[in-house]
């Protein structure tokens, strides 16, 4: 049903089974799965179906990496190399990502929402009481839901900026800004050392821009493992990146309307860039949701079980980025195919598999094995447990690394190929509980990890699995071979 059917008959449509509030991929996927089981459903959204990762994070990121780090990569094989020393095609590339990002319109998303049987309402959705929504459109009209069964919460989060001197004359560039801008800037300063501000600084290095990293602590990428920061930084400084650790901003100016930004600093001279990138964090899209409505602070992380239902309540869902389990889209996805099985199990008093922990309605991948990859060059791969981490919760466990140099595919793969794999095994039960690679085209390792991870994998069934030879996932081999001595 289109946003045409649904104003000609608004009463109708007022009361669903689940009304799920945000259309991006979360909320789509929790409206296709409340679909898929009979559910009538309802999806609000204040900006484009689709949401962040469509637009403004992951789809456009990778448009704007990708010629990047192919080239490099191009640039390390001999007999190719010397054909790409040329500067990127950066109106191309731009190009390409304005395509990528379906040049923000949702004619073909809103048509997927159209095609799985869902209502589609424009407008501002808040929570207004128990099972209640109201949708505020752009002309001010306001349509009130129903839902029968259960709301989803799928509006994600925000990136935040700091509230510095002169911030607002400044307009600085936040994720949205950096994945969409329409040039390269001469000059960019990024503010933070996570995954945003090295996929950005490489992106707009490899486009031509000078870029300056600020890095309030000692390391890039400080969520993973160590020597995923370390071989990050090596090669982005190799690439002409300016990094500063240990400094912050205190201030920014800019110099009239479109003039030079000028960056204070707690430790040395001010700086002098064209924009300024804040990748500081994010938080949650749920300020103007009507949390007060339902008893909930407004502005907050919404706390959930594992099924991604609101602690404390029987109707109210969290998906996504608003629960702060883990703010990635697929793991966003993942959470909500489980809350979508949850709702329809629920709705059809159909006992849930509470007792099973990697059952259908529980998103224990949350909390074990959750897989990201940094698309930078090198790029970066990791799921589950950290060294430190598995260290922190209790584990006795073994870190056991090897040198990716070392593995015959990765000679064949790029000349100078420079990586490091690590995986954490659980010395009580031999299984893996955590594995990063670090590597050019690493990615694509990921998921034999994930596998291995989720599944449980004994060490000793491991050692059957046989890699191809000559890949880079001969580096599976190595980890076990040392492991066993």
């Amino acid at each position: 049903m289109t946003d045409a059917d649904v104003s000609k008959d608004a009463s109708r449509n007022t009361e669903y089974d689940v009304v799920v509030i945000g259309a991006g991929p979360v909320g789509e996927n929790v409206a296709d799965r409340a679909r898929a089981a009979g559910l009538r459903t309802a999806v609000v959204e204040s900006e484009l179906i689709g949401g962040e990762c469509s637009y403004w994070a992951c789809m456009p990121s990778k448009a704007l990496l990708r010629p990047v780090v192919a080239r490099a990569e191009a640039r390390r094989v001999p007999g190719l190399g010397e054909a790409v020393r040329g500067p990127l095609d950066a109106d191309a590339v731009l190009a390409r990502r304005d395509e990528m990002a379906a040049h923000w319109k949702d004619d073909g998303q809103l048509a997927w929402l159209d095609a799985i049987g869902a209502d589609v309402h424009r407008g501002v959705g808040r929570l207004r009481g128990t099972r209640q929504v109201s949708v505020t459109a752009a002309d001010g009209t306001v349509r009130h839901l129903t839902a029968r069964h259960a709301v989803a919460v799928c509006t994600g989060s925000r990136a935040v900026v700091p509230g510095l001197a002169g911030i607002e004359d400044v307009r600085p560039w936040t994720s949205r800004e950096a994945t969409s801008a329409k040039e390269v800037p001469g000059r960019l300063v990024v503010v933070g050392g996570g995954v945003v501000g090295v996929e950005m600084a490489t992106a707009w290095r490899g486009l031509g821009a000078e870029v300056t990293m600020l890095i309030r602590g000692e390391r890039l990428l400080p969520k993973m493992e160590p020597f995923a920061g370390e071989l990050v930084a090596d090669a982005l400084t190799e690439a002409g990146v300016r990094i500063l650790t240990g400094v912050s901003a205190t201030g920014v100016r800019r110099a009239g309307q479109d003039g030079p930004v000028t960056v204070e600093l707690d430790h040395g001279e001010p700086l002098e860039t064209d924009e300024i990138l804040f990748a500081t964090g994010r938080a949650p899209r749920t300020d103007d949701l009507g949390l007060d409505t339902v008893g909930i602070e407004p502005g907050s992380w919404l706390t959930v079980d594992d099924s991604c239902r609101v602690e404390g309540s029987d109707w109210l869902y969290a998906v996504g980025d608003v629960n702060h389990r883990a703010l990635l889209t697929h793991q966003g996805k993942y959470q909500a195919r489980i809350a979508g099985a949850a709702i329809a199990a629920r709705a059809q008093d159909t006992p849930l598999l509470e007792t099973d922990r990697w059952g259908a309605h529980a998103a224990t991948a949350d909390h074990a094995a959750v897989p990201q990859v940094v698309f930078t060059d090198p790029e970066a791969a990791s799921v589950g447990l950290t060294l430190a981490e598995a260290q922190a919760a209790g584990h006795r466990v073994r870190a056991v690394d090897h040198d990716l140099a070392a593995v015959a595919g990765s000679g064949l793969y790029a000349e100078g190929y420079k990586g490091q794999a690590r995986m954490i095994v659980d010395l009580d039960r031999e299984i893996l509980l955590g594995v990063t690679f670090v590597g050019p085209g690493v990615g694509e390792l990921l998921h034999s990890a994930t596998v291995a991870v989720v599944g449980e994998v004994p060490i000793d069934r491991l050692w059957h699995a046989v890699p191809a030879y000559p890949t880079i996932s001969e580096v599976w081999l190595r980890l076990l071979e040392s492991f066993r001595g």
